[in-house]
């Protein structure tokens, strides 16, 4: 049932939400970079370049601008070529965009600091933190695939900044598997929990531990990795869209709904994060003013989809 609430109410919950990490405008960019670091063998660089080659083009297919989505490998990853995308990144995105970068390969932890391995000097998590620091998105997402990775976590971690690492800390050194089921989970249709026709960093993340527990349980071996995520936004970061979803996001007259849908369950994201915060009036009040917005939008977007919710086109 609809709660009906006087407006002066709607109006307080909405000034109490002004404070949260709410979606940007529509204009809004999501920006991606792909690391390849060094295999170290022929069947680890084998297994590396196809992982990044499927986290591109997710990442291409997520920003709908393949200028957006970045990728260095090879003799290309190197600290310095790396330390100049950033640098690019930085000077190309805007506090309201969102920025997602993955590392791929090998990564080392001597019990004080993690680094990821590159052709030439790794790059240390310090160095990854200062980087991050400067790309003004609000909105960052970052998932080391490598060994070790868990030892980065701490210092990785930010406000507005998801953290997602193969390993639970910098002791387990074995090379892992969670970045190949990660590479598979971002165009995976069974990743999609909720069956929005959307895959969040969330249900990637579930869907690649998920994978990873498996995997070592069929082989009857005791798990070298287990991954971690850190950070509140997890569940409102779009990593893929498949379907009806995909085609509006394709289509230059539903694309600007779509990214509003999407700003939208951001705001009703942070809004239940604070649930415990808010006077239960005012949150039940604020969460039915985005809801509606959001069946409104949803409605305009099911309208303009010619093959209808959930079909495919011919």
């Amino acid at each position: 049932m609809i709660r009906r609430r006087g407006s002066w109410r709607v109006g307080i919950a909405a000034g109490l939400l002004s404070g949260c990490l709410a979606a940007g405008p529509v204009s809004a960019a999501t920006h991606c970079l792909v690391v390849e670091g060094t295999g170290g063998t022929q069947s680890y660089a084998k297994r590396f370049r196809q992982q990044v080659e499927r986290l591109l083009k997710a990442c291409r297919r997520a920003a709908g601008d393949e200028g957006l989505a970045l990728a260095l490998a090879g003799r290309d990853a190197t600290s310095k070529r790396l330390g100049e995308a950033f640098g690019r990144l930085a000077l190309r995105s805007g506090a309201d965009d969102a920025f997602g970068v993955f590392l791929v390969g090998h990564g080392s932890y001597d019990g004080r600091r993690y680094k990821f391995n590159l052709p030439g000097p790794d790059v240390s998590d310090t160095q990854l933190k200062f980087w991050l620091d400067a790309v003004p998105a609000a909105r960052q997402l970052v998932v080391s695939a490598t060994s070790a990775s868990g030892g980065a976590l701490e210092t990785l971690k930010a406000p507005g900044r998801i953290v997602i690492t193969a390993t639970k800390n910098g002791r387990e050194r074995n090379a892992t598997v969670f970045g190949q089921y990660w590479a598979e989970a971002v165009a995976a249709p069974e990743a999609d929990q909720d069956k929005n026709e959307r895959i969040t960093a969330l249900e990637a993340f579930r869907f690649a531990e998920a994978k990873v527990k498996a995997h070592y349980t069929e082989r009857q071996q005791l798990a070298t990795e287990h991954p971690q995520l850190a950070g509140d936004q997890a569940g409102g970061f779009v990593l893929a869209r498949l379907g009806s979803a995909a085609r509006a996001a394709g289509d230059p007259a539903t694309a600007a709904l779509v990214a509003r849908r999407e700003a939208l369950e951001r705001e009703i994201e942070e809004l239940r994060l604070r649930k415990e915060s808010l006077p239960q009036e005012l949150y039940l009040d604020a969460l039915q003013a985005l809801l509606l917005r959001l069946a409104d939008v949803q409605e305009q977007i099911d309208g303009a989809d010619p093959a209808g919710p959930g079909e495919e086109q011919p």
